[in-house]
């Protein structure tokens, strides 16, 4: 699929070498959530914020940065959108990764959702390159938060 016929999708920098990979201007991952009003009280305590014209009395829209959005939507809703079963609360098949500017920031961050009551969960990765911590939301789905600096971490062969 070519880019400039597409207006979804973007070109990257580094796309020049490959110009039929394609590139999402929008990102939304879609969670089910037991209550809406509880959801939005847990992430407006660890400090993000909502797209209200993309919000209604079935789903919220968590603002995770420009253009990215997890639309938490209510189990019932949720289900509308497949055929098969929608996994219970705690079930974990999907692990949310997202960065932070500093290893202070996941900190910061994981320590907000706990307080908020999360739980955290996982092993925490620290070293000179990387820190990462994750906690569960009041629904259970799984959020990492990560620190890289990626020279660092190519220079000490993070990737192989």
């Amino acid at each position: 699929m070519s880019t400039e016929s597409s207006t979804h999708t973007t070109r990257t920098s580094t796309d020049a070498a490959a110009p039929d990979r394609l590139s999402h201007a929008m990102v939304f991952v879609n969670l089910p959530v037991a209550d809406l009003d509880a959801t939005r009280a847990f992430f407006t305590a660890v400090g993000y914020g909502f797209d209200e014209q993309l919000c209604n009395g079935e789903a919220l829209a968590l603002q995770l940065g420009p253009n990215i959005y997890a639309m938490l939507l209510r189990r019932d809703f949720f289900a509308t959108f497949h055929r098969g079963s929608t996994t219970e609360p705690g079930s974990h098949e999907l692990l949310t990764c997202l960065d932070a500017a500093s290893a202070a920031e996941v900190d910061r961050l994981v320590d907000a959702a706990v307080a908020a009551g999360g739980r955290e969960v996982g092993k925490q990765e620290a070293g000179d390159y990387m820190h990462g911590r994750s906690y569960a939301d009041l629904d259970g789905h799984i959020w990492e938060i990560l620190w890289m600096d990626v020279e660092k971490a190519t220079a000490a062969g993070a990737f192989g």
